[in-house]
């Protein structure tokens, strides 16, 4: 396919022949595992074009960011596939318990058939190639749908890809949300979408009409909550990786922190010194990640316009001429405190460098605050206490946690990655991935004798052994 944006009318003919190929020949492991192995390789060799790629889409990211979160998580994702491939794809035996012998059972993961990813901007490379690896590795053909909002790189893995799988095994389709819109209400086997939760709702109205089976990686308010006893040096060096890598604009970034009162101003002080080690005086920010367009930025400064007119402090954490930040769609680190629960930037995700951080007057308000809200994707709980943790991993449920630190759970190849509720349905990576968007096949194996061959009428002649199996 050419690197122009496809035609939703196309799509039914795409869906078709993806499907009438992977009918005629199914992918098997060693196929499965040369696809990875090609791909693999591609990706390592075009590192430098994909971090150029990603940086010309957002005006400008750090290369280093893109090889860390983009670059090294698909390398190290795949790499993890091919290691446990062929175990996943072992027949699993299932016990048949005594009533059924001698048969024996076992389930089988299978191919689903077609699946479809629609990725998301803000990791380009990540959540486009994790997911189509994953369909791979358990055998599927995919049509992948990369946002309209980095067109450079969407071109990039359109490349990418056609050189690495014949165009009936995997293909890349271009366009806004009507073709995005049209992908999610085609007749699908499984369809992966990563994005916001507004936009996952009306996804899963489209797949409804088709019964497709859906994994929905959406957002929300992902809370951080700092006990009394964690020092705040380490909670605020933490809190800046996970808040202002790629600028804040991370689904599973810290979306506001909750902090003991006698001890939120530290926390603010904590973290000017982390952003003053980490950019310095912003003059040069070649480490620090611009808003990727210009809605996103206007967006952010509106929370920010709105919050100063109703009197909220607001602290920058660098100084930055306002017509370079304009131009650059450059938003520093910036700290609101504790703004009224009415205001857009707590009922919205906020995705940038902005940072509520909230005080709390007890453990108990902090949780009540969470409970009170949709279930997070991600929360981070700071203590060094072992029972204080374990209160609070045992009144919330979200979609991962982290404890003392930020976003790696994500990195985790063997934890499932998902939301809850609002914040999604479904887990991929590692095992979950492979499992997820396989068939999990269940095939129970009869015996030359079997207890069915006398279960006839007249049952009187059996009613000894129908005793002895409902006991």
């Amino acid at each position: 396919m050419s690197d122009t944006h496809t035609d939703p009318a196309a799509l039914p003919t795409l869906l078709h022949t993806l499907r009438m190929a992977w009918q005629a020949n199914r992918p098997s492991l060693d196929q499965r595992r040369d696809d990875l192995q090609r791909l693999r390789a591609a990706v390592k060799a075009r590192l430098p074009q994909m971090a150029e790629s990603i940086s010309a889409d957002f005006g400008h990211r750090s290369t280093h960011e893109s090889m860390i979160a983009d670059g090294m998580t698909v390398l190290g994702e795949i790499d993890h596939l091919l290691k446990h491939l062929r175990r996943w794809a072992r027949p699993r035996r299932v016990g048949v318990g005594w009533r059924f012998w001698p048969a024996r059972a076992q389930t089988r993961a299978v191919p689903l058939g077609v699946v479809a990813v629609i990725s998301p901007w803000n990791y380009p490379v990540n959540l486009a190639l994790i997911p189509l690896a994953t369909a791979i590795a358990a055998g599927n053909h995919v049509i992948l749908k990369p946002s309209e909002h980095t067109p450079r790189t969407s071109a990039f893995l359109q490349a990418l890809l056609a050189e690495v799988f014949p165009a009936d095994r995997v293909a890349v389709v271009q366009g806004d949300g009507a073709l995005a819109s049209a992908l999610a209400g085609s007749p699908l086997d499984h369809l992966v979408f990563t994005g916001s939760t507004a936009i996952g709702r009306k996804v899963m109205a489209a797949a409804a009409q088709h019964l497709t089976p859906l994994t929905l990686e959406l957002g929300g308010k992902s809370p951080a909550i700092v006990c009394s006893d964690y020092p705040l040096d380490k909670a605020a060096a933490r809190l800046a990786t996970g808040k202002w890598f790629n600028a804040g604009q991370t689904c599973i970034a810290p979306d506001y922190v909750l902090i003991d009162g006698a001890r939120q101003r530290e926390l603010v002080q904590q973290l000017q010194t982390q952003v003053r080690a980490r950019y310095g005086d912003f003059s040069d920010a070649t480490d620090y990640t611009r808003i990727i367009h210009e809605g996103q930025y206007q967006r952010l400064r509106g929370y920010l316009d709105q919050a100063r007119a109703r009197g909220v402090p607001v602290i920058e954490l660098a100084t930055v001429d306002p017509e370079r930040a304009a131009r650059e769609r450059l938003i520093v680190p910036t700290i609101v405190l504790d703004p009224p629960a009415d205001l857009d930037l707590m009922q919205e995700e906020i995705f940038g460098p902005i940072l509520p951080v909230c005080a709390y007057p007890s453990l108990d308000a902090a949780l009540a605050e969470v409970q009170g809200r949709d279930r997070p994707l991600a929360l981070y709980v700071f203590s060094q206490q072992r029972d204080t943790v374990e209160r609070v991993l045992g009144q919330v449920v979200a979609g991962g946690i982290t404890v003392n630190d930020t976003l790696l759970h994500f990195a985790i190849n063997d934890l499932p990655f998902g939301g809850v509720g609002p914040s999604g349905m479904g887990a991929y990576h590692g095992r979950a991935g492979f499992d997820g968007l396989s068939k999990q096949l269940p095939i129970l194996w009869q015996s030359r004798w079997a207890a069915s061959d006398v279960l006839k009428p007249p049952y009187s002649k059996i009613a000894g052994m129908l005793k002895a199996l409902v006991r």
